[in-house]
C-alpha cells in the first residue's frame, strides 16, 4: 500500500465494497480510575506494568469515564511526545520481522537491549522459595502480632519474670500457622490456575529466528526458579488425571515428520453464515486453505503447477478502502525476492513460551494468548469474529481485520519470507485504543533488481486481537505479538482491587487502642506501686525478695512494669483477629451455601467475592442501582413501531399498567382483557403474514411485534404510499447493523443472529419476521430475502456507533445502483440532522408517538434515510479514505467526515423495544423500603421512560410530588434558585445544620415527594458549591432517580452520599459501566447476568438475580451485622474480667507481677476455656429465622442506626466485666481472709496457684454462661459447646496436675476440688457475677422490649407460623412483604395478587445507555434524547383522521394520556414530542440549541 495511492485516490476508481471500522470509545480517567477493580483473570496482586513512561489519560479499562459530566476530554498535547524506549520494553517498541537489529538496539553480546515481559503470569502471591519469608512478612504488618511477638520477646528475658517463654510463644505460633495454611490454600488455587493458563496450549512457529529476544539471555535466579517451577510442575503432573488423546493427535504428531506433498484442497470451512462462504475447486482455493491440524509448511509446488498469481476479488466486507479492488495494490509483506529455508512450522507450545515478535495462529475457540496484529485470517476478506466477555464483560460478538498488506500470509513458508517492522505505541490500558504501523519496502517478483517502495500500513484497535479474548465462528488467525504478559491490555487492567474494610473494623481500631490505654495505665500503677514499695524499705518485700532486681526503685519500676505488660496481655486480644476471621470465613460459607439464592437458569450461586464485610451487609441505608441488566432482564423484544406517521404494535408493558392504576382502573382486569386482545391479534397477524408470504424463517413463539394491521398495510390493503413506506422501513432495519446470522440447518431452518447490542438483534429479527431476512454476508455484500426473493446489497461503508454520535449508518449500492445511506440512532440525533424545511407533520406525529412509547417504558429508535448522489458519495468517500488512513486522531478525523454525510436526512419512522423486568423486582423494592432502605436508580434512560418505570418498580406512586430537576440554561446559579425553591416546601436552607441534622436522622422519608433528574443538571448539582444543597434535598424524597448518568457520575452521586451522610451504601449492577460505583459503594453487588461478567468480577458479592437482594441483606446481612456486634462485646468482656482478677491479686502482692494462675490457665484461656462458644455465637446464632426477617423487614432499621455495635455497648460490656472480675476474686478472697483452712490430711492449700484454682473456674464458667445468656438461639449446640468449654477446665486441672511437671500445681485438681468450700464459693461467684445482667436483661425485655422482642415472642405465639406452612399471614405486619420461601418460587405479584407470576403483565424495559455511559454493551440501541425540556402544556390531538381501523394498544395510549395529567405533569410537563418538532436539521437549532449536539460539530 503506497501512502500517495492510498491518501490520493483517483477520482474515476470505484469505491471499495466496505470500511467496517469501529471508532475507540474513549473511556476517559475518572477521580479513582486508578483504582480498577478486581481480577480478570484470577490476578490479585500484580498491579501490571510499572512503566516509568506517562500513561494514557484515556485509561481504558481503568476508568469509567470523566470528571462529573462524562464529557470528552482534550488530548494533552504534551503526551504525544513519548520518551524513547530506554531498554525496558515499557516505551514505545518497535518490532523487527526477519530483518536484523540496528546497531543501536543490541549490546556487546549481540543481545537486544529492548527487555520485554515474559507471557508467563503469576497472580499468585507466593512463589515456593518465598512463601515462608513473605507470608511472615505480610502477617506482621498486622499490629497485633507485632505487638504479641513483642511480648514473647520479653518473655525470654527472665529479669520480666515469664515462667514459661517456650509456652508464652504458642498463641502466636498456632494463630500464624492457622493463618498461614489458610494463605497458602488460596495462593495454591490462584497457582493452580496460573500454570493452567500458562501452560495453555498455542500454535506458535518454531525453528525461524525471532531477532526481538533472545533466549540464552536467563539469569541465574530465574534459572533456579525455573528448577523449582519444574519440581512443582512434575508434582502436579502426577497429581492430575492422564489426559485422553485428542481426535487428530496421531495424525498432527506424523505430519510433522512427513513433508506435505501437494496443496491441502479439501474443504474445512464451517458451514456458517458468519463469514462469507463458497465452495471453491480452483488453485486459489487450495492457495488459500490452511489445515487445521499442525503441520509443516507445505512445499514448493513443482515446475508443472504453478497457481495464479492475481489479486483475488475483494468482497463487500472487506476492510480496504479506495477504487476498485482489482486495480488497486495494497502491497504485501512477503517478499518475494527472500529465499526461506523452509523450516519453519507451525507447532503446539505454551503460552508462557510466546514472545514479543512470534508468528501464531489461533483456531476457532481458542482464547488469545497475548496482544496480536492480525496478518490473516481464514477469512476471505480478512475479517474475524471475537468475543471481549473476559476484558469487558460484553458477550456480543464483535469484528476484527487482518492487515491489508498481511492477507497473503498463510503458511509458515510464507512467515519466513516476510520482512517488516511494526512500530507500536508503549503499553498502555485502554481497551478500545491503539496506535501502531507497520513498514516495509514493496519489491517486484519480476524485477528482482529494482529498487522498492517504501510502504507503511497503519494499525489499530480493529486490527488487534487482545489476551483474553476468545476467537468465534472464525476458523483460524494469523498474527503476530506486540505485547505479552503484564503488559497485555487485559492484564494492566487488571489492577489492585481497592481494599475494603468492614465499618466495625474500622470502629474496632479505636476500642483496641482504648484497651491499650487501660494496659498502660495498668501497667504504670503496677511499675510506680512497686518502685515505690522498694524505695520506703523495712516491708514484707525485704523478706519475701532476694533482692532488688534492678538495683535500684526506679529501675525496678521500669523492670515491673514491662512484666505487667507480659502479665495483662490478654487485655488486648490476639484472638480476637483470628476469631473474627473464621466467624467471617463461615459467614461468608453460609452466604454461598443458601439455596434460596442460587439462580439455577445460569446455574449460580450468591457467591461472596470479599469475605470480611458480611457486617457491612446489615447497615445498608442507601442502595444504587442500574436499571439494564439490573432491574431488567436485557431481553430486548421489538413491540411498536411508527412508520410514515402511521403507529404499529400490540403490547401491554408494566409502565401502563402502573399509568393505568393511578387513573383508578382495575389493572387486573384490564390485563386480562388486553392480554386476550392481543393474543388475538397475534393469532391473526400470524395468519396474514402466511398468506402474504410462507416464510420458512419465521417461527410462530418467536414472534414479538404484534401487529396485523402493519401486514394490511405491507400488502398494500391501505394504497401504494404506505405499503412502500413499510417496504422501506423493513428494508432499513435488515441493512443497516452489524448483525451476524448464523443459519441453523433444519426443517425450517433457524437464523440466529450475534449481534454486539440486544437492540440490534431484535430489530433484524423483526424484519426477519415480517419477509426481510438477513441470510448472512457474500462476497458481494450482504445477502437478504425478501418475501422469498434472494437479493444482494452491496455494502459500501458501515459507519458504526459509539457513545458520542448515539447513531450508526450504513451506506449501500442497491440493486439498481442508487446509493442509500440507512441511519438509525437516538431521537435527538436523527432529528437534528432532517432535511430543513420538510416532512413537518410526519415529525410532528412522529414525536408524539416516541413520546407514547417512552411512556410505555419502550426504548425508542428513529430510522432514516438519505440518497446520494454518485459523485457526493465518491467526494465524500476519498475524505473517509484519508481519515481511515491516518495514523494520528484517526477516530477523531473519521467522526468528522462520517458527521458530513449523515445530513439532510429522510425521516422513516421509529421503533420501540422492551426490556422487561426481572421476576420479583417490585417486590424486592417495595420490602427493601419497609426495611428503611433508600433506592436510588441511577440510568441511563430519559425522563419519561424513567418514570414510568419507577411506577412500575414501586419507587413512585399516585400519592407523591414529582420534582423534575431540569436546569436549561446550564448555569450553576440557575440549578442553585432550582434547588432553593424546591427545599423551601420543606422549610430548609441546606445549611452545614442541617446536614449535622441529616446525618444524625436516619429515618425514611415521607413518601410525598421524589426526585428525577438528568446528566446534565446532574453535573450542575454536584458541585461544590450545591452538593450540600442537592444532597439536603435528595435526603427529603422517597425515591430519587438519576436519568442520562454516565459511569463516573454514578460513582460521584455514591460518594456524595456514603461521605455527605456518614451512611453505608451498597451498589448494584451487571455492567462495565457499573464498575466505577460499584467500587466506589461500601458493599458491591455484581448481578452475572447472561451478557457478561464485568460487574461480578468487580463486586464483593455476586448474585444471578436482583430479588436475591432482599435475601442477602434483610437476612444475612442483618444476622452477620447483629452477630459480630454481640461477639467482640463479648470478646472484650471475657478479656477484661480475666485479666482484672489476676490485677487484683496483684494488691496483695506489691505489685511484684506474681501470676495469680498456673501459666497454663493463662495460656488456655483464649485458645480453649472461652473461644468456642464466643466464636460459634457469631456464627450460628439467630435472633429470628431467615422467614421472620423478610417478614418483618422492620427488624432491619437497627443496623441502620447501627445499635448492634456502639461505644456505649463497649463501655456497659467492659464495666460489667470488671464489676465481675471483683466478684470472682474476691469471693475467694473472703474465703481465706479470715483464717486459712487445712484439709483432712492437715495440708494447707492456701498456696498462689491453689487460691488461683479457687477463682479461674468460677471465671470461665461465668464468662460462658455470661454468652450463653446474651445468644438468643439456645440450641443443643450452643449448650454443648458451653458445657464442653467449662467442664475443659476441670479436665485440663485434673489432667494437668496428675503430672509432676506441673511442679507447684502438682495434685492440686483433688485438693481443691475435694474441698466444699470450693464449689460453694464458685456457685456463689457465677451466680453473683450474672445477677446484674440477668436482672437488667429481664428488665428490658419485660418492660423496654425491642422489636426484635416483641416479634420473637409473638414467633412463639404462633403468629408466624403461615410462613412454614404456606397459609395466609394472620399478622397484619406481615401482609405487605414477601416470605424466603416466595423468593425461588413464582409468587402472587404486587399489583395483581390473584394473578400468578408467570400470568402477570408484561414487565417495563429499562433504560438504553446513552452518550455519557461508555457501555458498548447497548450502544447501538441507545434510544434517549437530549431534548426532554418542559412545556407549559401538551396539545390534545385526536387519533389521525387515516386510521379507518382500530389500533386497541395505541388507543388505550392515547386515551390515558388525554385522561388525566397528575399534578407534576400539569406543572413541569417533561414530555419532549414537541421539542423534537422544532428542531431544526443539520444542526441548526434556532432559539433552543444543545451544548451537546453542538460540541458535536
Amino acid at each position: 500500500m503506497a501512502p500517495p495511492s492510498y491518501e490520493e485516490p483517483e477520482e474515476e476508481l470505484a469505491p471499495t465494497p466496505t470500511k467496517r471500522l469501529r471508532w475507540a470509545t474513549q473511556r476517559l480517567t475518572g477521580k479513582k480510575g486508578n483504582k480498577k477493580r478486581g481480577s480478570i483473570l484470577g490476578r490479585l496482586n500484580h498491579r501490571g506494568s510499572q512503566n516509568s513512561e506517562k500513561k494514557r489519560d484515556s485509561g481504558g479499562g481503568d476508568s469509567m469515564g470523566t470528571d462529573l459530566g462524562g464529557i470528552q476530554e482534550e488530548p494533552n498535547e504534551d503526551e504525544e511526545e513519548k520518551p524513547s524506549d530506554t531498554g525496558d520494553g515499557q516505551g514505545p517498541r518497535k518490532v523487527y520481522f526477519n530483518i536484523p537489529l540496528p546497531p543501536d538496539a543490541v549490546d556487546e553480546q549481540g543481545h537486544p537491549i529492548a527487555q520485554y515481559r515474559r507471557n508467563k503470569i503469576r497472580t499468585a502471591k507466593y512463589t515456593p522459595i518465598s512463601f515462608v519469608p513473605k507470608n511472615i512478612w505480610y502477617q506482621f504488618h498486622n499490629i497485633a502480632n507485632v505487638y504479641f511477638l513483642f511480648l514473647i520477646i520479653l518473655a525470654f528475658f527472665s529479669i520480666f519474670g515469664a515462667s514459661n517463654p517456650g509456652l508464652n510463644a504458642v498463641p502466636l505460633i498456632v494463630i500464624v500457622f492457622i493463618t498461614a495454611v489458610k494463605d497458602a490454600i488460596e495462593d495454591y488455587r490462584r497457582t493452580i490456575l496460573d500454570i493452567e493458563l500458562n501452560n495453555s496450549p498455542v500454535h506458535r512457529l518454531l525453528d525461524w529466528n525471532n531477532v526481538n529476544v533472545s533466549d540464552d539471555d536467563i539469569s541465574l535466579w530465574r534459572r533456579f526458579k525455573k528448577a523449582t517451577s519444574r519440581g512443582m510442575a512434575t508434582v502436579w503432573k502426577k497429581l492430575k488425571r492422564g489426559k485422553k488423546e485428542l481426535p487428530g493427535q496421531r495424525y498432527a504428531a506424523r505430519a510433522l515428520d512427513e513433508p506435505r506433498e501437494s496443496y491441502e484442497t479439501r474443504e474445512t470451512r464451517r458451514a456458517s453464515a458468519f463469514s462469507a462462504r463458497t465452495e471453491r475447486t480452483s488453485f486459489e482455493s487450495a492457495r488459500e486453505n490452511i489445515q487445521m491440524t499442525p503441520v509443516p509448511s507445505p512445499l514448493p509446488l513443482s515446475d508443472g503447477l504453478q497457481l495464479p498469481d492475481h489479486d483475488r476479488p475483494k468482497t463487500a466486507f472487506s476492510y480496504e478502502g479506495g477504487g476498485a479492488s482489482a486495480a488497486k495494490n495494497f502491497g504485501s509483506l512477503i517478499n518475494p525476492n527472500l529465499k526461506a529455508p523452509g523450516k519453519a512450522r507451525f507447532h503446539q507450545d505454551y503460552w508462557k513460551n510466546v514472545k514479543v515478535g512470534d508468528f501464531v495462529r489461533i483456531y476457532n475457540d481458542d482464547q488469545i494468548p497475548a496482544d496480536v496484529v492480525i496478518l490473516s485470517t481464514s477469512d476471505p476478506d480478512g475479517a474475524c469474529y471475537v468475543e471481549t466477555k473476559n476484558l469487558d464483560g460484553e458477550t456480543n460478538l464483535k469484528v476484527r481485520h487482518a492487515l491489508r498488506s498481511g492477507r497473503k500470509i498463510k503458511h509458515a513458508r510464507d512467515c519466513e519470507k516476510t520482512q517488516f517492522t511494526i512500530e507500536s505505541e508503549a503499553p498502555q490500558p485502554n481497551l478500545y485504543q491503539y496506535s501502531g504501523v507497520t513498514r516495509w519496502t514493496q519489491y517486484s517478483s519480476k524485477s528482482p533488481s529494482a529498487r522498492g517502495d517504501e510502504m507503511v500500513e497503519p494499525i489499530s484497535i480493529n486490527n488487534l486481537l487482545l489476551r483474553g479474548c476468545n476467537l468465534r465462528n472464525t476458523d483460524w488467525v494469523l498474527g503476530v505479538v506486540v505485547f505479552t504478559g503484564f503488559d497485555t491490555k487485559i492484564m494492566m487492567n487488571a489492577g489492585i482491587t481497592p481494599s475494603k474494610r468492614s465499618r466495625i473494623v474500622r470502629e474496632l481500631n479505636w476500642n483496641v487502642i482504648y484497651n491499650f490505654i487501660v494496659l498502660f495505665l495498668m501497667c504504670f500503677v503496677s511499675g510506680l506501686i512497686q518502685g515505690i514499695t522498694w524505695s520506703e524499705g523495712n516491708n514484707s518485700i525485704d523478706y519475701f525478695e532476694f533482692g532488688s532486681i534492678g538495683g535500684k526503685p526506679s529501675l525496678d519500676g521500669f523492670i515491673t512494669f514491662w512484666a505487667a505488660v507480659i502479665l495483662f496481655q490478654n487485655l488486648v486480644p490476639i484472638s480476637l483477629y483470628i476469631s473474627l476471621e473464621i466467624i467471617k470465613t463461615c459467614q461468608a460459607f453460609f452466604i454461598y451455601s443458601d439455596t434460596e439464592m442460587y439462580y439455577d437458569k445460569i446455574d449460580y450461586p450468591c457467591t461472596p467475592k470479599s469475605w470480611n464485610i458480611s457486617d457491612d451487609l446489615g447497615q445498608i441505608e442507601y442502595i444504587f442501582s442500574d436499571k439494564t441488566g439490573t432491574l431488567t432482564q436485557n431481553v430486548m423484544e421489538f413491540k411498536k413501531a411508527t412508520i410514515n406517521g402511521v403507529p404499529y404494535g400490540e403490547a401491554y408493558t408494566e409502565a401502563q399498567a402502573g399509568m393505568q392504576k393511578r387513573q383508578g382502573i382495575d389493572v387486573e382486569k384490564e390485563s386480562a382483557r388486553v392480554r386476550e386482545e392481543i393474543a388475538q391479534a397475534r393469532a391473526k397477524m400470524l395468519e396474514e403474514i402466511r398468506k402474504l408470504h410462507d416464510n420458512p424463517y419465521l417461527h410462530d413463539d418467536e414472534l414479538t411485534f404484534v401487529a396485523p394491521d402493519f401486514i394490511s398495510d405491507l400488502s398494500g390493503a391501505t394504497g401504494k404510499e404506505q405499503q412502500q413506506a413499510n417496504a422501506e422501513f423493513m428494508l432499513a432495519l435488515a441493512l443497516c447493523h452489524t448483525v451476524i446470522s448464523d443459519t441453523i440447518p433444519g426443517d425450517p431452518p433457524r437464523i440466529e443472529f450475534k449481534a454486539q447490542s440486544p437492540d440490534e438483534a431484535a430489530l433484524v429479527a423483526t424484519a426477519r419476521d415480517v419477509g426481510y431476512t438477513v441470510l448472512g454476508n457474500s462476497p458481494d455484500g450482504i445477502r437478504l430475502n425478501i418475501m422469498g426473493e434472494e437479493r444482494t446489497f452491496k455494502v459500501l461503508n458501515t459507519l458504526e456507533f459509539n457513545s458520542t454520535r448515539k447513531r450508526m449508518s450504513a451506506i449501500i449500492r442497491m440493486p439498481d445502483n442508487k446509493i442509500i445511506l440507512y441511519c438509525k440512532g437516538a431521537d435527538s440525533m436523527i432529528y437534528s440532522r432532517l432535511k430543513r424545511g420538510e416532512q413537518s407533520e410526519l415529525r410532528r406525529t412522529t414525536a408524539e408517538h416516541l413520546e407514547m412509547f417512552a411512556r410505555e417504558g419502550l426504548r425508542t429508535l428513529c430510522i432514516a434515510q438519505k440518497v446520494l448522489g454518485e459523485e457526493e458519495y465518491q467526494t465524500w468517500n476519498r475524505e473517509h479514505e484519508i481519515a481511515a488512513a491516518a495514523i494520528v486522531d484517526r477516530e477523531d478525523r473519521l467522526e468528522a467526515v462520517s458527521d458530513l454525510i449523515e445530513r439532510d436526512l429522510t425521516l422513516l419512522g421509529g421503533t420501540a423495544i422492551e426490556d422487561r423486568l426481572q421476576e420479583g423486582v417490585p417486590d424486592t423494592i417495595a420490602l427493601l423500603a419497609d426495611a428503611g432502605i433508600k433506592l436510588w436508580v441511577l440510568t441511563g434512560d430519559k425522563v419519561e421512560t424513567a418514570i414510568n418505570i419507577g411506577f412500575s418498580c414501586n419507587l413512585l406512586n399516585n400519592d407523591m410530588e414529582l420534582i423534575v430537576l431540569k436546569i436549561e440554561d446550564e448555569q450553576i446559579s440557575s440549578a442553585e434558585e432550582e434547588l432553593d425553591k424546591h427545599l423551601a416546601s420543606f422549610n430548609m436552607t441546606g445549611s452545614d445544620e442541617e446536614l449535622v441534622a441529616a446525618k444524625k436522622t436516619h429515618e425514611p422519608p415521607a413518601p410525598t415527594h421524589a426526585i428525577v433528574i438528568d446528566g446534565d443538571s446532574l453535573k450542575l448539582v454536584l458541585d461544590e458549591q450545591l452538593r450540600q444543597k442537592f444532597l439536603l434535598l435528595c435526603k427529603q424524597c422517597k425515591s430519587v432517580l438519576c436519568c442520562r448518568v454516565s459511569p463516573a457520575q454514578k460513582a460521584a452521586v455514591v460518594s456524595m452520599v456514603k461521605s455527605g451522610l456518614d451512611v453505608m451504601t451498597l451498589s448494584v449492577g451487571d455492567g462495565a459501566n457499573d464498575v466505577a460505583m460499584i467500587q466506589e459503594a461500601d458493599v458491591g453487588v455484581g448481578i452475572a447476568g447472561e451478557e457478561g461478567r464485568q460487574a461480578v468480577m468487580s463486586a464483593d458479592y455476586a448474585i444471578g438475580q436482583f430479588r436475591f437482594l432482599q435475601r442477602l441483606v434483610l437476612v444475612h446481612g442483618r444476622w452477620s451485622y447483629r452477630r459480630l456486634g454481640e461477639t467482640i462485646a463479648n470478646f472484650f468482656y471475657k478479656n477484661i474480667m480475666w485479666t482484672f482478677t489476676i490485677f487484683w491479686y496483684q494488691i496483695f502482692c506489691n505489685f511484684d507481677m506474681t501470676y495469680l494462675y498456673d501459666y497454663t490457665y493463662i495460656l488456655l484461656f483464649n485458645l480453649a476455656f472461652t473461644s468456642l462458644p464466643v466464636i460459634f455465637m457469631g456464627v450460628l446464632d439467630q435472633d429470628v429465622s431467615d422467614k421472620v426477617s423478610l417478614a418483618v423487614p422492620q427488624l432491619y432499621r437497627r443496623g441502620i442506626e447501627r445499635l448492634e455495635w456502639t461505644q456505649t455497648k463497649f463501655w456497659l460490656y467492659m464495666v460489667d466485666g470488671l464489676y465481675q472480675s471483683v466478684i470472682c476474686f474476691f469471693m475467694a478472697y473472703c474465703l481465706f481472709f479470715p483464717a486459712n483452712a487445712v484439709t483432712d490430711n492437715g495440708l494447707s492449700i492456701d498456696d498462689r496457684e491453689r487460691f488461683g484454682a479457687y477463682v479461674a473456674p468460677a471465671a470461665v464458667i461465668a464468662i460462658n454462661t455470661y454468652i450463653l445468656l446474651n445468644t438468643y438461639r439456645w440450641d443443643w449446640l450452643m449448650f454443648l459447646l458451653v458445657v464442653v468449654s467449662i467442664l475443659l477446665v476441670w479436665f485440663w486441672t485434673g489432667v494437668y496436675s496428675a503430672f509432676k511437671s506441673s511442679e507447684f500445681f502438682y495434685k492440686a485438681a483433688p485438693q481443691v476440688f475435694a474441698q466444699p468450700t470450693f464449689w460453694a464459693v464458685t456457685a456463689l461467684s457465677v451466680i453473683l457475677s450474672l445477677l446484674p445482667r440477668f436482672c437488667i436483661k429481664t428488665i428490658q425485655k419485660i418492660y423496654f422490649p425491642y422489636d426484635v422482642d416483641i416479634v420473637r415472642e409473638q414467633v412463639r405465639q404462633g403468629k408466624f407460623a403461615y410462613l412454614d406452612v404456606g397459609g395466609s399471614p394472620e399478622d397484619s405486619m406481615s401482609k405487605e412483604s414477601t416470605t424466603s420461601s416466595d423468593i425461588a418460587k413464582p409468587s402472587k405479584h404486587a399489583y395483581y395478587p390473584s394473578v400468578d407470576e408467570d400470568q402477570r403483565p408484561i414487565y417495563p424495559p429499562s433504560v438504553a445507555a446513552t452518550a455519557n455511559t461508555h457501555n458498548t454493551r447497548s450502544h447501538t440501541g441507545s434510544d434517549g434524547t437530549d431534548f426532554t425540556r418542559h412545556r407549559t402544556s401538551i396539545e390534545q390531538r385526536q387519533v389521525r383522521p387515516s386510521m379507518d381501523r382500530a389500533r386497541p394498544s395505541f388507543d388505550r395510549m392515547r386515551q390515558s394520556m388525554d385522561r388525566i395529567r397528575p399534578s407534576f405533569e400539569q406543572s413541569n410537563d417533561f414530555t419532549s414530542a414537541a421539542l423534537l418538532t422544532r428542531l431544526e436539521s443539520s444542526h441548526s437549532f434556532g432559539p433552543i440549541r444543545s451544548r451537546r449536539n453542538d460540541m458535536s460539530q
